[in-house]
């Protein structure tokens, strides 16, 4: 039995992060670890700072990670993409191109008999109004038909630029760090999920840069599994056993 991997939020091409080749070159050096062990996997958001396809244009670069998952999916691995904040604008070209099964939405998907919600995070029991509105507007299609009609020297600038700033401004924010079951979105979220969802077993989640693995009921187990900037973490699961680990180079993966 192979196993099947979770990982999210590279922010590959980030403006406010200085190491990003090394940082590529250091997932693309994970993704070729696991390609002989892996049955699938589940790339949780945000993989991209920016992501925007053009009808006939997309970002420049990434191409190590591109070939990876190129690589993979002709191998026969699955490699499922869902959307995040940064890369909500992801059509067909991963799909076309790369071979990877887009999503969209949270997802509820059964892996070895066991019951797993999947989701980047954002907007989820998340209050902030602000947060709200800019999630919209970005979700809104008009307003992506409006952003298409920039030409794509000035958009893609744009929408880097626009992450970079809210990437330090994250940075900056009280709640950059785990507050606590009784404060945590995502964990108020899943206690509330599972009160009409019994069956979910795993919720395994991005978004939030913050390792957290926390029991909440009998069978019910939440992850958030950290980011690919400095943490370099991800999830396994092996058909029984859950595991959250950190990618070391030079040491064996499971």
């Amino acid at each position: 039995m192979k196993n099947v991997y979770f990982l999210s939020d590279a922010h590959l091409g980030s403006w406010a992060i200085p190491h990003q080749r090394m940082q590529e070159r250091r997932l693309v050096r994970f993704l070729d670890s696991i390609k002989e062990k892996a049955a699938a996997i589940y790339l949780l958001g945000d993989m991209f700072d920016f992501w925007y396809e053009y009808k006939y244009v997309v970002p420049k670069g990434y191409t190590r990670f591109l070939g990876k998952l190129s690589e993979l999916t002709d191998m026969g691995v699955e490699v499922h993409y869902f959307t995040g904040n940064h890369d909500i604008w992801a059509y067909e070209y991963l799909q076309k191109e790369c071979g990877v099964i887009l999503h969209k939405q949270p997802e509820t998907t059964e892996i070895y008999g066991k019951e797993f919600f999947l989701a980047h995070g954002d907007g989820m029991g998340d209050p902030n109004r602000s947060f709200k509105l800019i999630r919209a507007i970005f979700h809104n299609r008009f307003c992506q038909w409006m952003f298409s009609s920039l030409h794509p020297r000035w958009g893609l600038a744009f929408g880097l630029s626009w992450a970079r700033h809210s990437y330090i401004r994250h940075k900056e924010r009280d709640d950059v760090h785990y507050m606590g079951e009784d404060k945590e979105h995502l964990v108020l979220f899943a206690k509330e999920y599972i009160e009409s969802h019994p069956d979910i077993d795993y919720f395994i989640f991005g978004h939030r840069h913050i390792e957290l693995d926390i029991k909440l009921e009998r069978h019910t187990r939440l992850m958030i599994i950290g980011d690919w900037i400095s943490q370099f973490t991800y999830a396994v699961f092996d058909g029984e056993h859950m595991f959250l680990e950190e990618y070391v180079e030079g040491e064996s993966q499971p």
